[in-house]
């Protein structure tokens, strides 16, 4: 009977036209878009009192410039997901974000729902807790197989010096390259190479001392990781330019991806899915080799504006979709991504996914995942990295030594 005049109530309260009308922006990413939609329509069915529109954040330079727009001219949405940890640090600082602490014992619920006490640790901002983890993404490395074992190879290089010896042997400087090295010019592009290779090479060290706020890629790890970019181009292994699908099209052995890119592998090069192989990052030669090989987590969440209009209702929705765990079922889905769980191992709900060799190996490397750093300069930072460290290093411009030292000097005024 309460629940007939609970829906009687819902009813009356929308005709009358006293819904809650909340805009959420998704991910710039289809399979994340239809994960949205999906979710938001039958939420919408379910809740005519609280109505949610799904709106994809706008074209922009990033997802981040797009926001940060959107805040400072009064037109932000009610919540939104793509947050990374440094921006929310940096979101939160200027008051532009709501705590989850403030729903109390409910949002410890959903924690506890969703299996995520220790994940969530790592999204502490100042002590509270701003961001909603939605996904986890190990980054790893693809090989093309069928070409390693042509060269005589019966599983991928783990160290530097493998990679030096493979590409003796595979690249030409013009139309062979060994791998690409750095992924791009972009901010976020130092997560997929230099600063992946520094979790890679010190088990998952922070490259920058918060607390300090200091660099710490100064040591004997970034020296390491400077030089094997330097070789790297200087050899011609690998090049700023590497033609459209260099992967697929066999121009490359490697790339460093995240599972955000198996359902488009699949659809589109069905082919040469079958002859992938994964890897860690490669690490330099004295690496321990009974130690696990760290990588980067490109791993992000939801946050709550704070000029949202229904804050609880806004949380009402956030709490149905993540305490089902058929919802994260969907997410896998949908995106191929890990949700951001600690029993994915463990859940029977996520058993059949391990059948999946890409799902699987992202699944494995998890535990050894290091998100970036929670520092509110994180895009000055990384430009700063960008025209310091890894363009001098591309194009060999100077001694690898000294353009480290130069960066970190460079870097450390920013962080000062």
């Amino acid at each position: 009977m309460k629940k007939v005049l609970m829906v009687l109530l819902v009813v009356l309260i929308s005709g009358l036209g006293f819904s809650v009308k909340l805009t959420f922006w998704t991910a710039p990413n289809a399979f994340q878009e239809e994960f949205w939609k999906s979710v938001v329509a039958q939420w919408n069915k379910l809740r005519p009192d609280i109505q949610i529109e799904v709106q994809t954040i706008p074209a922009a330079g990033s997802s981040e410039e797009a926001i940060l727009s959107a805040i400072a001219a009064g037109n932000a949405p009610d919540f939104s997901e793509n947050i990374f940890s440094g921006f929310a640090a940096q979101l939160a600082d200027i008051g532009a974000i709501y705590a989850f602490d403030n729903f109390g014992a409910d949002f410890q619920k959903l924690i506890e729902a969703r299996k995520m006490k220790s994940i969530i640790e790592s999204w502490k901002i100042k002590g509270k807790y701003y961001v909603f983890p939605i996904y986890s993404n190990p980054m790893i490395f693809w090989w093309r197989g069928d070409l390693l074992k042509k060269l005589g190879y019966n599983e991928p290089p783990r160290t530097y010096s493998q990679i030096y010896e493979i590409s003796k042997k595979f690249a030409d400087g013009k139309k062979n390259f060994t791998m690409q090295v750095i992924s791009g010019r972009n901010w976020w592009d130092r997560w997929f190479d230099f600063i992946t290779y520094y979790y890679a090479a010190t088990s998952g060290k922070p490259y920058i001392d918060i607390s300090k706020r200091r660099v710490n890629f100064g040591d004997d790890a970034g020296k390491q990781i400077s030089e094997f970019i330097y070789t790297m181009f200087q050899n011609k292994w690998t090049a700023i330019e590497l033609g459209t699908n260099p992967f697929y099209n066999g121009t490359i052995l490697a790339k460093i991806t995240g599972p955000w890119e198996v359902n488009w592998a699949k659809e589109t090069f069905p082919k040469i899915v079958p002859e992938i192989w994964f890897s860690a990052p490669p690490v330099p030669d004295n690496y321990p080799k009974d130690k696990p090989v760290y990588t980067f987590a490109d791993t992000k969440g939801l946050v709550i504006y704070s000029t949202c209009k229904d804050k609880k209702a806004a949380f009402e929705f956030i709490s149905w979709v993540f305490s089902n765990v058929q919802n994260d079922v969907l997410w896998i889905e949908k995106t191929q991504m890990p949700p951001a769980r600690e029993d994915l191992t463990t859940n029977p709900a996520f058993s059949k996914f391990m059948n999946d060799k890409f799902f699987r190996a992202y699944s494995s490397f998890v535990p050894y995942a290091v998100p970036p750093a929670l520092i509110d300069k994180t895009i000055d930072i990384q430009q700063a990295m960008t025209s310091y460290l890894v363009e001098p290093l591309m194009y060999l411009k100077g001694k690898p030594a000294d353009i480290l030292n130069n960066a970190v000097k460079e870097i450390n005024k920013i962080l000062f």
